[in-house]
């Protein structure tokens, strides 16, 4: 049993909130909860030319609707904050200095085109693209000739020879040689600290005893231990699981479609469905369910069961998943859910009864696959379509199919007592007169009183329209298929 862990969560807001990300959000929530720990979130907006405090309040969204609650960080504060890097920029300051004092670092005059001849002349010598030290031994006149030239200047950490080893909690044992590793910068020319650096003081000082995050950040943890080591400070442990890859195996990305929590969140996915999706990818459960409740998913979750290979993003899959958790939520909180996704398609909720609006979401709930279906599935329980679909004017179109509907019509106005009733009433009359079942008898009905082939079950759409609607309905169809027969049998003479 892990004793109380503080892990971390630390996105930068240049950006809506990726999947992936979101999924490293996850990982490091579900541990935290696992192990009755805390979950930080810190944002790392050094970036001052990409960072906008829009996205840092889309992200902080994004991770509410998603549930992901931390118990320390923006908006609810903590021990250890500030939790936005550029509220700490006095404790860097104080930190580099430090190393400045310990000659650990060293000021770097080399401008953006020089580095990039550098690092092509490398690339063309079929050596490793790195820092080869250029400013390190500079003395105290030709750094001065550098500050006279209005040149202002990185600091670049000293790298040593030494090999870097540690053990990842997924991946084993991990090791980095220190020759093939430039000094690195850790504080620009702006004065803004770099990545590696301000990380490294903010885990420590904010003691996170486990980073967890993904692949891409392994050669960070190389040059984040000997910073560590440097400071004299003694390191998390980590633990880098697998990237999102698109189906061509190649690392998630727009060209993919949707890529942020935002996208999905507009295009009507719910919350649960997204977190389940997410918490299996990459992830593995030890009873091989595929659909968890968010609890059950903390109670089972393990870094010993991440994957190592790449998780490919199904979104077939999470569609699958999305249309389950629909199908079973409660339909009051669903109304809730759908009432942006109703607005859109032209049916504001707060314009329509609610216990009838209730009704009519009960009854539909069952063929959405997103929110985003409402509309299309809605309709049919407002004003009749203006026209029918074509495959409904071919089921009209098919011998006694509107025999069969004028019979149900007739059954209809003969019938007294419930909806539930007077439907299966009025389908028995039909089957009896005209000797017809199955989709003979159900097709003309449903196309005739919905204007469409497929959708709820004929009984539950016929108690949502009660019979004086289905019986206009019904009237309005055979007229449109009897006035399309006429007009074009006119014509053909």
């Amino acid at each position: 049993m892990i004793s109380k862990p503080r892990v971390r969560f630390a996105p930068s807001p240049t950006g809506e909130l990726h999947v992936g990300n979101a999924r490293t959000a996850l990982f490091n929530w579900m541990f935290a909860r696992h192990h009755l720990g805390e979950f930080v979130l810190r944002i790392e907006d050094t970036d001052e030319a990409r960072s906008a405090r829009s996205y840092q309040d889309s992200l902080l969204a994004d991770l509410q609707w998603l549930g992901l609650d931390w118990d320390e960080g923006p908006s609810i504060g903590g021990d250890y904050g500030p939790y936005k890097q550029s509220e700490r920029l006095d404790i860097y300051a104080t930190h580099l200095n430090a190393l400045i004092a310990e000659d650990l670092v060293y000021p770097c005059y080399c401008t953006a085109q020089e580095l990039e001849d550098e690092r092509q002349a490398l690339i063309l010598s079929k050596r490793m693209p790195r820092y080869m030290g250029k400013c390190r031994n500079l003395t105290p006149d030709e750094r001065q000739a550098r500050l006279s030239e209005g040149r202002s200047p990185s600091y670049r950490f000293k790298v040593s020879k030494e090999t870097v080893v540690f053990d990842d909690l997924i991946r084993g044992p991990i090791k980095f040689e220190g020759e093939d590793v430039g000094d690195f910068i850790i504080v620009r020319s702006n004065g803004m600290p770099a990545y590696n650096f301000a990380v490294v003081i903010d885990d420590h000082l904010m003691n996170i005893t486990h980073v967890i995050r993904g692949e891409d950040h392994l050669s960070n943890t190389a040059l984040q231990i000997m910073l560590y080591r440097a400071f004299g400070f003694d390191p998390p442990l980590f633990a880098h699981h697998c990237l999102i890859l698109g189906k061509d195996h190649a690392k998630l990305s727009k060209r993919h479609g949707s890529v942020s929590v935002g996208e999905f969140r507009r295009r009507g996915f719910l919350p649960e469905a997204l977190i389940n999706y997410l918490g299996l990818l990459g992830s593995s459960f030890a009873d091989g369910r595929e659909v968890l409740s968010r609890q059950e998913m903390v109670e089972a979750f393990s870094l010993e069961r991440a994957s190592k290979s790449g998780a490919v993003f199904d979104e077939e899959k999470l569609r699958w998943l999305n249309a389950l958790y629909i199908r079973s939520s409660e339909t009051g909180s669903l109304m809730t859910e759908l009432a942006p996704f109703l607005r859109e398609a032209g049916y504001p909720p707060e314009s329509i009864d609610p216990d009838w609006l209730r009704l009519v979401i009960e009854t539909v709930k069952n063929d959405l696959t997103t929110l985003a279906d409402i509309g299309e599935h809605i309709g049919i329980f407002f004003d009749p379509p203006d026209d029918l679909s074509p495959e409904a004017e071919t089921v009209l179109n098919q011998p006694k199919a509107l025999q069969v509907v004028e019979v149900f019509d007739q059954g209809l106005a003969q019938e007294e007592g419930s909806p539930e009733e007077v439907y299966i009433r009025t389908i028995r009359y039909v089957k009896e007169t005209l000797s017809v079942k199955g989709k003979a008898l159900f097709m003309p009905v449903r196309a005739a009183l919905t204007g469409r082939t497929s959708g709820p079950e004929l009984e539950l759409v016929f108690a949502v329209l009660g019979r004086d609607a289905a019986r206009r309905r019904l009237k309005r169809s055979c007229e449109k298929i009897k006035d399309k027969f006429y007009k074009h049998g006119q014509e053909q003479q």
